[in-house]
């Protein structure tokens, strides 16, 4: 406002420039401009109370930033949306570039800071953006930088891979937290939070991510799918996660202001310097961010992000746990019929009784946790991927326990706890057959005849069966039914010397 109202007050009063200008604090020459422009417009003094103050100013001076006198140049307006479109699409463009990419065209227009005024002028015609209040330790903005730092994988090739920006600040003190990973999948996102709260000393009460992948599994404006890793990850540290609304980044507009600051202050700064390793690269970010934390002063508040940090967000952190979360992902599974999951090319079993039915899996780099409607089932040592099973027996029901207990070791302690001709009637049954299980059921079935008659007869049963060579279940059990093991043994003699003869055939003939 230019004071015309007292300006022409005053010098209706016969006042003289000097004192009109003493006495508003104006120079006498914006009073004397003030005059002309009234008389020029025809207008007579008093002024009617109807014309407000804003209209009796635009009838003098007409339309910020244009010259209505006549004989005055006037200046041709930029397309100022076309301006805030390009702007918005481009984050690194800034008004500096697009205004010299204005007086490119038109050489006669606009200074610097007219131009900036008149855009934020327009700018405020826009919807409004409520102005977010952050309470110490509440919130912690989490987002990746549009752009990577490439780094040289191959000295010989001189391939080269982007590394990923992870970026974090805390609401409160704007304390940055920025670390090069090579992607953006689960694994690097939970070590970056775990370096990240390690860097705040402490945890704050909210994280607010972005809609990505690894985060939020649907996204919605109500009530977000969070990725069950990540909302495992949060109640380790005893926080909550609040996603940033779709499309909607000004709920985030803390760690979207981070974002342009690293881009601008790390990668701007990194632009020509080559790496050969990941390190390298947190190494050089973290040079630059100790510099934006603890050196740069915040221009309104003259202070650095650490000491607000200090101040303001670290006693209001929630302290670290002992541990840090250690990676864990989940799927489902269906289970077999043989009670085993499959997971990763390994077989993990649980109770017979959940046969069939869908089950959750939460597994590490050492344990592998098995969910049946939230309540666990089991828990196995993660196992290699070597299609082998890792089997509990207490998941077995009775008939497969007692089946898979029955090895080449349990036989042969059986068969030695009823006597020596039981010990020596298995072995020759081991060793007579082709495959070790077709051994292992035949013995099963003699010692199981104990049952019905007892150590001793099945001990002189074995006894003779090893005499007469009958080396076999059927004749075993043949012997205790016809009471053959209660007759008294007959030493045989030893078998007299082969004959060998033309006429006699052998055994031989009859295998053709």
């Amino acid at each position: 406002m230019r004071n015309v109202r007292s300006v022409l007050a005053m010098k209706a009063a016969n006042l003289s420039f000097r004192e009109i200008g003493r006495r508003l604090k104006i120079s006498p020459s914006t009073v004397a401009l003030t005059v002309n422009r009234f008389n020029e417009a025809g207008l007579t003094w008093p002024v009617p109370e109807t014309v407000t103050d804003t209209e009796l100013e635009f009838q003098l001076y007409g339309e910020s930033g244009t010259n209505t006198r006549q004989g005055c140049r006037r200046i041709a307006e930029p397309d100022w949306a076309a301006i805030d479109r390009e702007m918005r699409r481009n984050k690194h463009l800034t008004l500096q570039a697009t205004w010299e990419e204005y007086l490119a065209t038109q050489p006669e227009g606009y200074r610097y800071s007219r131009f900036v005024q008149l855009f934020r002028k327009w700018q405020s015609r826009l919807p409004v953006t409520m102005r977010q209040t952050h309470k110490a330790g509440e919130k912690l903005f989490i987002d990746y930088a549009g752009d990577g730092v490439p780094v040289v994988v191959d000295r010989l090739t001189g391939k080269i891979q982007m590394a990923q920006i992870f970026v974090a600040v805390l609401g409160g003190s704007g304390f940055t937290f920025a670390q090069a990973t090579w992607t953006q999948t689960m694994m690097d996102w939970v070590g970056s939070h775990n370096d990240a709260f390690a860097a705040f000393g402490g945890v704050p009460a909210l994280l607010v991510p972005d809609n990505t992948k690894v985060a939020v599994i649907k996204a919605c404006h109500y009530e977000p799918m969070v990725n069950r890793t990540y909302q495992d990850l949060a109640e380790h540290y005893g926080t909550a996660i609040l996603p940033a609304r779709p499309r909607k980044p000004r709920d985030k507009a803390k760690v979207e202001h981070a974002v342009l600051v690293v881009e601008r202050w790390l990668l701007g700064r990194l632009r020509h310097r080559v790496f050969y390793s990941l390190a390298d690269v947190n190494a050089a970010i973290a040079e630059l961010l100790t510099q934006h934390n603890e050196t740069r002063l915040i221009r309104r508040l003259k202070v650095t992000r650490r000491q607000l940090l200090e101040e303001i967000d670290k006693p209001a952190l929630k302290p670290l746990p002992a541990t840090s979360y250690e990676l864990a992902e989940w799927c489902l599974r269906r289970v077999g019929i043989d009670y085993h999951i499959d997971l990763l090319s390994h077989y993990y079993s649980v109770s017979y009784r959940y046969a069939r039915a869908e089950v959750e899996v939460r597994y590490t780099a050492r344990t592998v946790e098995i969910f049946y409607k939230g309540e666990r089932i089991a828990v196995h040592i993660r196992m290699p991927g070597n299609h082998r099973h890792s089997t509990d027996p207490d998941h077995m029901p009775s008939h497969h326990r007692a089946q898979a207990g029955f090895t080449v070791d349990k036989v042969r302690m059986d068969a030695a706890d009823i006597g020596p001709a039981m010990t020596a009637l298995c072995e020759r049954i081991l060793a007579s057959r082709s495959h070790p299980e077709q051994g292992i059921r035949a013995c099963l079935g003699i010692l199981r005849l104990e049952r019905s008659y007892g150590e001793q007869r099945l001990e002189d049963a074995a006894a003779r069966a090893c005499l007469i060579r009958a080396h076999s279940y059927r004749s075993v059990k043949s012997i205790l039914d016809n009471n053959l093991d209660r007759r008294p043994v007959m030493d045989r003699a030893e078998d007299p010397e082969p004959i060998e003869h033309t006429n006699i055939r052998g055994p031989r003939y009859y295998g053709h």
